[in-house]
Formats: C-alpha cells, structure tokens, sequence
C-alpha cells in the first residue's frame, strides 16, 4: 500500500512590509502544520513580504531584510518541508536590481533552503503590476519529498497553458504540483477557478494544491479558497472563504503514477 502525502495549505492575511511579524506568523503555522503530521506546509505567494509590496521592493535595504528574514525563518524548519513565497534576489545579500529580482517561492528544508523558483508568468493587467518589479523565471523546478516527486508553480503559473506546471509534471514527473498564489476575489472566481484548475490536472495527471491568501490589501481583496485537485480533475477539499485556515489534506501520489502508467485511451471506434 502507497504512503499518502500530507499537504497543509495555510491561506493566511500577511500584512504588507511587516517582515519581523511575517516571521512570527510563519513560524507558528509551521510548528501547527508540523503538529498535524504534515510533510509539507505551502503558503501564500510573496507571504513573506505581504502582496503586493510594489515599491517597497525597490528599496535595496528592504530586500536586503526581506533575505535576512528568510534565512531566519528557514532555520527554524525541520522535520517538515515549508513552501514559502518571497523576493528572491540574485545574490546572496539582496543587492539587487529590478532587472535581478524574482518573484520566488523557497522550499525550505532541515534548517536551509533547499531550492528556490521564479515566477514565470507575470501579470501586467487589471490590478496587476509586476513587471514593473520582477524579472520572468525561466525553469521550472522539481524536488524529490521523502517518496513524492513535487513541482512549484507561483499563481499566474498555473492559469497558463503549458509552461512550468506541465514542464514540472510531464517532463519532470512531478505527481504534485504546488501553487502559491494570491489571486484577488471576484464574483465568480472560485468557480472559475475550479474549472480550470481541475482541467490542468486531467491534462497534466498529477494532483494540485493551490494555497490562496487572504484579507485586504488597498483596493485588492483575496478569498483565500484554496484547493486540492486529483488527477481525474475532482475537487479533494476547498479552504474556507476569506477566512484565514490550514487546510490538511492527504493525497496519494502512486493515483499520479497509475493513471500516467495507462495505455491512452483510443481515439475513434475499435477495429
């Protein structure tokens, strides 16, 4: 019998700038998911620094703290894996440029970081603004997990067609792919969002978990109703709406393995 991975999604309200209180927030979330048996805890996108923090990130001294924060929090982690969203710059002490700066998610693991993605899609439209701020990843990063093969994915990611997710799970093997997101609420999003969602997963054959933020940011408002995809597109669990949670959810990779493991199925009618 097939081990099932514990994924703890944490749609959490992370304020904007407020990196020493982030890191306490995190940092309890972790001890809380670690209690609950998790193998990994997946927050929000950018969660370390609040979404979205515009110009804050063009100030070098606050980059500079956004990378010291980090490297705090990661020493704290063990005995869980930790996905947590936050700038990541080219070098090791923030000295960045906008051209070298990233909207990054960093695996955390046994008191380090062990890997680090970059945002591939970026949205400039509507609300959004971040090329104005980040540089386009350009690979997608696949990390073994115990017995799981897992993909990062940072929110516009996984809307988009091909790209890192399917890079991840077809050519990669990723069973799981996981998504940091902070997608603003509109009416109808989270149907919008489960339809496509679940579509992706059936083209893909994996499992996702997508973790949402919470609360209000200036004119945005995020509704944290975060999910958890099969690979035959049904919905698993759904998070609470605007309401912060850790959503707990165990999922059986060696489902990714045997329906990728099956003949295609025939197009037309049999001889």
């Amino acid at each position: 019998m097939s081990r099932a991975l514990r994924i703890a999604l944490c749609q959490a309200n992370l304020p904007v700038g407020d990196l020493h209180g982030n890191v306490q927030r995190l940092r309890a979330r972790v001890r809380e998911a670690r209690g609950a048996g998790a193998d990994v805890v997946v927050f929000p996108e950018l969660a370390l620094t609040g979404y979205p923090p515009e110009d804050l990130l063009l100030k070098p001294g606050f980059v500079r703290d956004a990378a010291h924060a980090l490297r705090e929090l990661a020493a704290g982690v063990s005995g869980i894996a930790a996905l947590v969203g936050a700038p990541a710059a080219a070098d090791d002490d923030g000295a960045a440029t906008r051209a070298q700066l990233h909207n990054g998610a960093a695996l955390l693991a046994d008191g380090r970081i062990a890997a680090f993605y970059h945002k591939h899609h970026l949205p400039n439209y509507a609300v959004f603004d971040e090329r104005r701020y980040f540089a386009p990843g350009r690979r997608a990063v696949v990390a073994d997990l115990a017995f799981c093969r897992i993909g990062v994915t940072v929110c516009e990611d996984i809307w988009a067609a091909g790209g890192p997710a399917a890079w991840a799970a077809v050519e990669g093997g990723a069973e799981v792919i996981l998504n940091l997101s902070a997608s603003p609420y509109h009416r109808g999003k989270g149907r919008e969002r489960e339809a496509l969602f679940s579509a992706r997963c059936i083209e893909q054959r994996c499992f996702l978990a997508f973790c949402n933020a919470v609360g209000g940011q200036d004119e945005l408002v995020f509704d944290g109703h975060s999910l958890v995809i099969a690979p035959d597109g049904q919905v698993l669990a759904r998070g609470g709406q605007f309401a912060e949670e850790l959503l707990v959810v165990d999922v059986d990779p060696a489902r990714a393995r045997a329906l990728r493991a099956a003949p295609p199925e025939r197009a037309g009618p049999p001889d």
